[in-house]
C-alpha cells in the first residue's frame, strides 16, 4: 500500500473549527515533546501541551497556539481537539503581552496567597501565543 502524499489535518476547540484542510507535515506540542507527523505516520493517541502547532503546506508554514486536549494521528489524518486554540494571525499581541507581564509578576511575588502553578501556566501560554505570532511574522 503507497503512503499518503498528504495529511487532513482539523483543528477542533469547544467552540469552532479553527481549520481543515491537506497540509504536507505537522508539528503538535503533547505533554512529553514536540512531536512531527508526516504522512504515513503510525497511529497514536497522544495529550496536547501548551505550545505551537506548525504545519507546512507547500512551502509555506502557519502556525497557531493550542493548549490541553488530545491529538489523534492516522496515516492519512490528523484530529487535534484542544481545549483552547488560535490562530497566529488571530492573537492580540498586546492582551498576551499583558499576560506575560502579570503573570511574571505573580510568579515574582513574595505573596504566600499566589498559586504559583496557576501563574507559571499562564506564563507558559503568553509566551507560546508570542512566540507563534514571531515565527508567523518571521517567514512572512
Amino acid at each position: 500500500m503507497a503512503l499518503p502524499e498528504k495529511i487532513h489535518l482539523e483543528i477542533v476547540t469547544p467552540e469552532k473549527q479553527l481549520f481543515s484542510g491537506e497540509v504536507d507535515s505537522v508539528t503538535v506540542p503533547s505533554t512529553t515533546g514536540y512531536l512531527g507527523i508526516l504522512p504515513g505516520h503510525a497511529p497514536l493517541l497522544a495529550e496536547l501541551g501548551i505550545g505551537e502547532i506548525a504545519y507546512r503546506i507547500g512551502d509555506r508554514t502557519e502556525y497557531s497556539f493550542c493548549s490541553w486536549g488530545f491529538v489523534e494521528v492516522l496515516p492519512d489524518r490528523v484530529v487535534l481537539l484542544a481545549q483552547e486554540a488560535e490562530m497566529a494571525s488571530d492573537i492580540d499581541i498586546k492582551r498576551a503581552e499583558e499576560s506575560k507581564m502579570r503573570a511574571e509578576k505573580m510568579l515574582s511575588s513574595k505573596d504566600s496567597n499566589i498559586d504559583f502553578d496557576r501563574a507559571q501556566l499562564a506564563l507558559i501560554r503568553a509566551i507560546s501565543r508570542l512566540n507563534a505570532v514571531k515565527h508567523r511574522t518571521a517567514k512572512h
